[in-house]
């Protein structure tokens, strides 16, 4: 983080910390250093501040964006939509976001309260069709003037973001801890476990270790029962169209920006909402991580791999670091079922008759 003053919040985009998760890692029984991206510490609380910033200000520069007349239309799963929302808030640009409604209560909240305007779509539109939140997007930019979508899904400014920043951050924070004794270190970013969305991210970042500092690096993408985007697409097919519950990860298209080469993207996993969710109670009870939805199938497809022929030598080797991608945080998802669930209507804790105990009325 900036010791600095800084001129307004998007300086505060990114430069997020990377953190040891020795606790999850010694429940797991791995024996490498796992090491979790806290993308929630960015300043609108996700690692999709990276890629609003960067679209917006690539287009400023290109003269695609005029203040006082354009009106900024992003589709999105929310916490893209948020860093939109608040560049716009900042540099002047009204802003309207197109929501599929399953997207949390919170999400859109924190979007009106930026100034956005939401349009919630239907969650089972196909992505091709007029009714899905792609399709509403592009009817709004035909029938508004000076509508303009900078289009996650398409624009190389998404995965050049991470090219040049999620990824350098990464291997600057490893190659700048030193090994030592108590906590070997193999001095590489040797394996990242990501989430795949738009895909940005886990291209992005592939590229910046594999091209400039490790190319033995294992890039494993993780994507939800009922999507897409995975290889081989036999991985897909027992799941094929079935709904699910988590968030910001996921397609029934593949987006332009995700490069599914495997020079890209060695691996896949696919993860499901309650192992997602179970993964989440595990990072926050105990690491203290107050994560979102899509960092739980982060940690769930992680343990997945390391079952696997080339997770298990990762995982029973010293010193190497695996980096699980932590999209965002609980912020968003506290009114949902899951969490609430998670959080209200767990088994009460050993603490819970001493308490009642403690309180209890002389004489009673």
């Amino acid at each position: 983080m900036s010791p600095h003053i800084l001129d307004n919040v998007l300086g505060a985009v990114g430069n997020t910390p990377l953190i040891r998760l020795d606790k999850v890692a010694a429940q797991l029984g791995v024996k490498c250093n796992l090491l979790g991206k806290i993308e929630f510490l960015s300043a609108g609380g996700s690692i999709k501040d990276r890629i609003a910033k960067a679209m917006i200000e690539a287009a400023e520069k290109e003269g695609k964006l005029i203040p006082g007349q354009s009106v900024v239309i992003e589709p999105t799963s929310g916490n893209t939509g948020i860093g939109m929302a608040m560049a716009c808030a900042i540099k002047g640009y009204r802003c309207i976001i197109t929501l599929p409604n399953k997207m949390s209560l919170e999400k859109e909240a924190a979007l009106r309260a930026l100034g956005a305007e939401v349009v919630r779509t239907p969650t089972e539109a196909a992505w091709d069709s007029e009714e899905s939140h792609i399709g509403v997007a592009k009817q709004l930019q035909r029938k508004i003037p000076g509508g303009i979508i900078l289009d996650q899904y398409r624009n190389v400014n998404n995965p050049l973001i991470h090219e040049l920043t999620t990824g350098p951050e990464i291997i600057d924070a490893v190659v700048s801890t030193p090994s030592t004794a108590a906590r070997p270190s193999s001095g590489k970013v040797d394996v990242v476990v990501c989430g795949a969305g738009t895909g940005g991210t886990i291209t992005g970042v592939s590229r910046a270790i594999k091209r400039t500092h490790n190319k033995e690096c294992i890039m494993v993408g993780v994507d939800p029962k009922g999507s897409i985007l995975a290889l081989p697409d036999s991985l897909n097919t027992a799941d094929n169209g079935a709904q699910y519950v988590v968030e910001g990860i996921g397609y029934d298209f593949i987006p332009d920006v995700l490069s599914r080469d495997p020079m890209d993207v060695d691996s896949w996993i696919k993860t499901d909402d309650e192992e997602a969710f179970a993964a989440v109670r595990v990072l926050m009870r105990s690491e203290g991580l107050l994560v979102g939805g899509s960092s739980g199938s982060a940690l769930s497809g992680a343990e997945k791999w390391f079952k696997t022929e080339a997770g298990q030598r990762v995982a029973q080797t010293e010193g190497m670091n695996v980096v699980l991608v932590l999209a965002d945080g609980i912020r968003n998802y506290m009114s949902k079922p899951w969490f609430l669930s998670m959080a209200l209507e767990a088994k009460p804790s050993e603490l819970f008759g001493a308490i009642a105990e403690a309180l209890k009325k002389e004489g009673n």
